[in-house]
């Protein structure tokens, strides 16, 4: 019998979505989750859903053991970059220190698999873009330097313990399960395309366009929007990797082409129909004019290329979820 999957995070946007997509392709899935990230995923009833904390070290072990579980797959933790400045402690003690406890538990439990949700927020301000997973990891914010943290110690666990690990780097998950029944539900949603969509709906104010002088075409912020379908597909696929008893290391996750803040309003108003009310503010510090993905590795590695990230369908599914109808304007 295949071993289970360990889903930390797993009523989360991206873990529900990799839960669901590997419950559906046949595995065993147990999800791991605090329930401290805002709206909680609905996942099918064949996916055990245990209640509980990542650091809670003899939880993990039986879990572990009574769920046979060969795998876990690491969504949880705290991801707001703003917060993380301000709540540094908080970010620290969640994403290392309780994810040390874990690994050490799962190592306890002979489970030697390990995909790691990680981020492009590892590379700080790149000099190069798109970003290799070569390029210099400088995080400028507690997030990013929680998530390079893991990655560290991942290699340290595989050179010490022998443990397989892959550490997946998203740049910007984005869009929801085509059917609408997952979705983000972020609290408070950082999002750019959930906050246009939710002002272009009148179910919030205007957002802020945060600074329109950058070197980019039409001078605003440029990102890799990747599809969360994709995310999880990708996840599958570095799976079977380590499954087969191979060591992935960092791996970015993206399209390796960007849509500026601009085009996703576009992108939106065509959608739904409506104006996206908005301000222009100042820039962020921190926010780099693009961050696009150089993700061939991911290409070639996992046989896998994105199927849903084309801006149109990202904003579609988006707006899916959100109990709205799709209009598609010229």
């Amino acid at each position: 019998m295949t071993a289970s999957i360990l889903v930390t995070g797993g009523v989360g946007f991206v873990g529900s979505h990799f839960a669901r997509m590997a419950h559906e392709s046949g595995r065993r899935v147990v999800v791991l989750d605090d329930f401290s990230g805002g709206a909680s995923a609905i996942l099918p009833s064949g996916i055990a859903v245990v209640r509980g904390d990542i650091g809670d070290r003899a939880l993990v072990r039986d879990l572990c053991k009574t769920h046979e579980v060969g795998a876990v797959a690491h969504f949880a933790g705290k991801i707001q970059v703003g917060e993380s400045t301000i709540a540094p402690a908080l970010y620290f003690d969640v994403n290392v220190v309780r994810t040390l406890e874990m690994l050490n538990a799962l190592r306890e439990a002979g489970v030697h698999n390990c995909l790691f949700s990680s981020t492009a927020a590892v590379y700080g301000e790149p000099t190069v873009v798109p970003i290799l997973e070569t390029a210099e990891r400088a995080p400028v914010n507690p997030y990013g330097a929680t998530k390079l943290a893991i990655e560290y110690a991942l290699d340290a666990w595989c050179k010490a313990y022998g443990v397989r690990w892959a550490a997946l780097r998203y740049f910007n998950a984005s869009g929801a399960h085509p059917d609408g029944s997952l979705r983000e539900g972020h609290q408070p949603e950082t999002h750019l395309i959930p906050l246009v969509l939710d002002a272009a709906l009148g179910t919030r104010g205007p957002i802020t366009v945060f600074g329109e002088d950058y070197a980019t075409p039409d001078g605003t912020c440029v990102r890799d929007y990747i599809h969360v379908q994709d995310l999880a597909s990708a996840h599958l696929a570095a799976l079977a990797r380590l499954e087969r008893g191979d060591v992935v290391g960092a791996v970015n996750l993206g399209t390796g082409h960007g849509y500026s803040v601009r085009e996703v309003i576009d992108a939106a108003q065509r959608v739904v129909g409506r104006d996206v009310p908005h301000t222009i503010g100042a820039r962020r510090a921190g926010d780099p004019p693009q961050l696009v993905a150089d993700a061939s590795r991911a290409f070639a590695l996992f046989d896998w290329t994105p199927q849903r990230s084309a801006l149109t369908t990202l904003v579609e599914d988006a707006l899916r979820s959100r109990g709205a109808r799709t209009v598609t304007c010229s």
